[in-house]
């Protein structure tokens, strides 16, 4: 069990310049074990869940990470969470503590699951992930 291991993040295909399209090689079923893992915490509004200030804030993010020595592949992802319909939080895995932002550390073992499709799928997805949590000996938050 490697401690606070993230496989590695391809950014290679990037047609947009913003974004780079995601790679699931190596992410799906895959367990990661956090133990006071760094995290920049991030906070965007919403209108009933859908963001309104997202751009403008993982813009900032992105500067004061490059300010600071830039972003590490290998050590690489974003979790996402809705706070309530009107807030959201976002953790980004860092190398470092980055001046000018909040810093929090993440503990707990964990179990991904890459699902592709349209949005309306999600309520499914959330139901097959409740299922895996459980075949890892997990219960579902």
């Amino acid at each position: 069990m490697e401690i606070n291991a993230l496989p590695h993040y391809d950014d290679s295909v990037n047609e947009t310049g913003c974004c780079p399209r995601f790679n699931p090689v190596g992410w799906d079923g895959r367990e990661l074990h956090f133990r006071d893992k760094r995290f920049l915490r991030a906070v965007t509004l919403s209108a009933m869940h859908i963001p309104l200030n997202m751009g403008k804030t993982f813009a900032r993010v992105d500067t004061h990470v490059e300010d600071s020595g830039g972003w590490d592949n290998d050590d690489m992802i974003v979790l996402s969470r809705d706070l309530s319909a009107f807030k959201a939080e976002h953790l980004f895995a860092v190398p470092r503590s980055i001046p000018d932002e909040e810093m929090v550390t993440l503990s707990g073992d964990f179990v991904t699951k890459v699902f592709e499709g349209p949005y309306r799928d999600a309520s499914e997805w959330l139901d097959d992930m409740r299922e895996v949590v459980r075949e890892n000996g997990g219960l579902p938050g």
